[in-house]
C-alpha cells in the first residue's frame, strides 16, 4: 500500500495535516496545530517567548534516517506579567549565598499550586519545583546540580542514597525510568518531573538537590539541565534542544571545569535545598498509612 506522501513529514510528532501538489510539480505540506501540540518546545528568552521544533522528511519507514530535518523557531513577545499561577510561593524560603532566596515545593499533580499530602502513589509523578527570587539580580538560569533520595533529612558519609540527577546536571532518572525535566515559564525556575520509586519504600524519605544560579547565556558539560528521550534515543538539553550535544557527556563523565572563569564561581550561587518528608506507598498498601496533608517545602 502506497503512504500518501503528506505522511511522510512531520512537525515533531504530528503528521502533515494536509498536502497540496503545485502545478510546478512541487508540493506544500500544511500543519494544522497549536503550539501546545507536536512536542513543541517552549523556552523563555528576555522578553520573548520562544517555540522550537523540528521539520522532518521521512520518505522511507521510521527505522530509516530522515532525507531531511530542517529547525522551526516562532517567536513571540512574552506577555507582560506572565507567569504561572503557583510561581508566587508563600512557604519553603531558604536564603543562600550571594543575597539570593531558593525555593523547592512540591506541587499538585495538576502544577497549579503547592501539593497537600506527602503521600505519593508508587508509580505517580512527584513534581518538584525550585526557584531562585533574583530581586535586583541580573537574569539567572537555575539548574540543579545534583539530586539523591535519602531516608534521612541529612546526609551522611555512609548514608544509603538513590541517585536522580548526577553528572553536573544529567537527570539518571530519565534514562532508566520516565522521569523529565519540564518547558521552563522562566529561566530562574525549573521544575523536575520525578517518577516515584521503590527507595524507601512506605518511609520517610527527603529529595536532597544541589542547586545552581547561572549565567543564562552560557552553558557547558559542566552547566546544564538534560534528559532522556527515549523516542529521539538520545540525551537532550532542556533549555536548547539544538545545542544537545552539550548533553553527550551524559552517558560517560562530563568535565566539570567551567569556561565562564573564576568570577561566578566564587560568588557562590549555589545552595542546598532538602525536600520532604514524602512517602511513597504502593497503592495495595496506602490506607495503611496516614497522610499528613501539609504543604511540602524544603527543610530549612
Amino acid at each position: 500500500m502506497l503512504v500518501p506522501f503528506a505522511a511522510r513529514h512531520f512537525l515533531g510528532n504530528c503528521m502533515a495535516s494536509r498536502f497540496n501538489v503545485l502545478p510546478s510539480g512541487e508540493g506544500n505540506a500544511e500543519f494544522n496545530y497549536t503550539l501546545d501540540d507536536c512536542n513543541f518546545k517552549r523556552l523563555m528568552k528576555g522578553k520573548k517567548l520562544l517555540y522550537k521544533n523540528e521539520l522532518t522528511f521521512r520518505p522511507q519507514p521510521r527505522s530509516s534516517p530522515a532525507s531531511y530535518v530542517y529547525p522551526i523557531e516562532c517567536v513571540y513577545p512574552r506577555p507582560k506579567g506572565w507567569i504561572p499561577p503557583f510561581l508566587n510561593a508563600g512557604s519553603g524560603v531558604a536564603e543562600g549565598r550571594g543575597g539570593l532566596k531558593f525555593h523547592m515545593l512540591l506541587l499538585n499533580e495538576r502544577l497549579t499550586a503547592v501539593a497537600e499530602t506527602n503521600v505519593i502513589p508508587l508509580g505517580s509523578f512527584m513534581p518538584i519545583w525550585a526557584t531562585v527570587a533574583q530581586e535586583s539580580h541580573q537574569p539567572l538560569l537555575l539548574l540543579m546540580e545534583e539530586c539523591v533520595a535519602a531516608t534521612t533529612s541529612e546526609l551522611q558519609a555512609n548514608s544509603n542514597v538513590y541517585p536522580i540527577i548526577t553528572n553536573k546536571g544529567c537527570l539518571l532518572d530519565s534514562e532508566k525510568g520516565n522521569s523529565m525535566f519540564l518547558q521552563r515559564y522562566q529561566s530562574s525556575a525549573i521544575t523536575l518531573y520525578l517518577q516515584s520509586f521503590k527507595f524507601g519504600l512506605g518511609e520517610e524519605v527527603y529529595i536532597h538537590c544541589k542547586l545552581l544560579a547561572w549565567d543564562p547565556e552560557v552553558l557547558s558539560e559542566s552547566k546544564k539541565a538534560c534528559h532522556y528521550v527515549k523516542e529521539n534515543e538520545r540525551w537532550e538539553l532542556l533549555d536548547d534542544p539544538m545545542q544537545s550535544s552539550i548533553c553527550d557527556c551524559c552517558s560517560r563523565t562530563c568535565n566539570t571545569r567551567s569556561k565562564r572563569g573564576d568570577e561566578w564561581e566564587s560568588n557562590g550561587f549555589r545552595h542546598t535545598s532538602v525536600l520532604g518528608p514524602l512517602i511513597i506507598m504502593d497503592p495495595s498498601q496506602q490506607n495503611t498509612h496516614n497522610a499528613s496533608d501539609v504543604s511540602i517545602a524544603d527543610q530549612d
